[in-house]
């Protein structure tokens, strides 16, 4: 292994000299322009993402058969194909980590907002089942597809392009931002679906409303495109020589790193997906919430959460990552079953609920960017990242409202507050073995 491949996790990697972008530190100009171009395309990234899983109470009927007598049915498929768009994001998290890797991580942000513009308008246009059959289906298969290999390498691409464009002892604040972006997207998809769900009644939301959001996105991605095109490409991909990286290289050459990953993301993306996504529907099939308050409910604590992001951002560059990942899966394992038992059909208990999840999760979300970056160097930082995190969130993430959904279904309601648990247990375990890299330079 050369020097400028040493990992951090393995004795720290030298860094190199300052990036032009990052030498004034975190407030310069040119560090603000970087970290507002990730963001703002970030952010119209994953309001295309969530939107469907906020608005598939509205159009699963409309997508999918009924099974004989069960009205689980077709929300339990749109679940379903929640769940095939996250296992495309190992092979968007690969790809276009390799793109990263190769050609720039503007290049990949790039590549990676079109894809999700395009499957929000063919989301937008899906038929019904009414009127073309079993093609309906097949065709929001296939948009969720594109969407979850354009959000799986989103992330591998935007969390290396925020660490490198971080100034010294800021790279904890920077990956909160990785967060921030993707609340607001998620808040601005989660307001759309509850602003309709006010405006317009059920069976409009049913036949047209459902539709908006999805159009919308696809504008938005086009700003997100406009955006980036502005973005200076950081020094650290920039300035690599010699033979590119190949596919499977940061697997091959650093399994360990690989592991850790996978490691570090299981429980938090499970509890991530639980609270910020799926409780609203938990708490519609489980405590029989209307429609459009557990929206509302759902919406409000996403602001919360956008602004707690900088917070634990910056207490990590002061105490390192450890102690907030601890503290976020010690405190899941903890009180995941008796906060979701807490959920009693009261609009204030579920609002109360997903606060107290937030502030826990807080310690997981705002410095996973800057715990993953500081696994891999540079020549293979996107693609190894992406893969393998890709991959746990398809897993443990994705599968979320599916799993909740089909317990809810066969009867065993309690037994998804002990799988959260449980998962975040296991990475308590990792958390404490891993190695503090806070205070470590970055490899360039």
């Amino acid at each position: 292994m050369t020097q400028s491949e040493s990992l951090p996790v393995d004795g720290g990697g030298a860094a190199d000299a300052p990036n032009p972008a990052t030498a004034k530190g975190a407030r310069s100009p040119s560090s603000v322009r970087q970290l507002a171009a990730a963001s703002v395309g970030n952010a119209a990234e994953w309001y295309d993402w969530y939107a469907y899983s906020f608005l598939a109470i509205y159009f699963a009927d409309q997508v999918f058969p009924k099974g004989s007598g069960n009205s689980l049915v077709p929300l339990l498929s749109s679940f379903a194909v929640f769940a095939v768009g996250f296992f495309m994001r190992p092979v968007g998290g690969l790809l276009m980590g390799a793109v990263a890797d190769r050609r720039g991580r503007r290049a990949a942000l790039t590549v990676t907002i079109l894809l999700m513009g395009g499957g929000s308008l063919l989301v937008a246009l899906t038929p019904t089942y009414a009127s073309v059959g079993v093609l309906a289906p097949v065709v929001l298969v296939i948009a969720r597809l594109v969407q979850g290999l354009s959000v799986g390498g989103e992330f591998a691409a935007s969390t290396t392009f925020l660490i490198e464009s971080a100034g010294p002892g800021r790279r904890g604040l920077f990956s909160s931002f990785q967060y921030v972006s993707t609340t607001i997207g998620q808040l601005l998809a989660s307001g759309s679906a509850a602003l309709l769900a006010h405006l317009l009644t059920d069976k409009q939301m049913g036949d047209w409303g459902w539709r908006v959001p999805f159009l919308l996105g696809a504008l938005i991605s086009l700003v997100g495109f406009w955006i980036r095109q502005g973005a200076r490409e950081t020094r650290e991909a920039a300035r690599q020589t010699g033979a590119r990286p190949t596919l499977f290289e940061g697997v091959r050459r650093y399994p360990r790193q690989s592991l850790l990953i996978c490691g570090i993301t299981a429980g938090g993306t499970l509890a991530y997906y639980t609270w910020t996504t799926y409780l609203p529907t938990y708490a519609q099939v489980n405590a029989n919430f209307g429609k459009g308050d557990a929206l509302l409910a759902g919406t409000i604590p996403l602001a919360f959460f956008a602004v707690l992001q900088p917070l634990g951002g910056l207490l990590s560059d002061r105490v390192g990552r450890k102690p907030l990942l601890i503290g976020f899966a010690l405190g899941f394992a903890a009180l995941a079953v008796p906060l979701l038992h807490a959920i009693d059909g009261s609009f204030v208990s579920l609002l109360l609920v997903q606060c107290a999840g937030m502030v826990l999760l807080t310690g997981y979300t705002s410095v996973a960017a800057a715990v993953n970056a500081e696994v891999f160097p540079a020549r293979v930082r996107a693609a190894g990242i992406g893969f393998p995190y890709s991959l746990t969130v398809a897993l443990f993430g994705g599968t979320a409202p599916y799993v909740g959904t089909w317990f809810k279904q066969s009867g065993h309601p309690d037994a998804f507050p002990w799988y959260v648990a449980g998962l975040c247990l296991i990475s308590a375990c990792v958390y404490l073995v891993l190695p503090e890299t806070a205070k470590r330079p970055l490899d360039r």
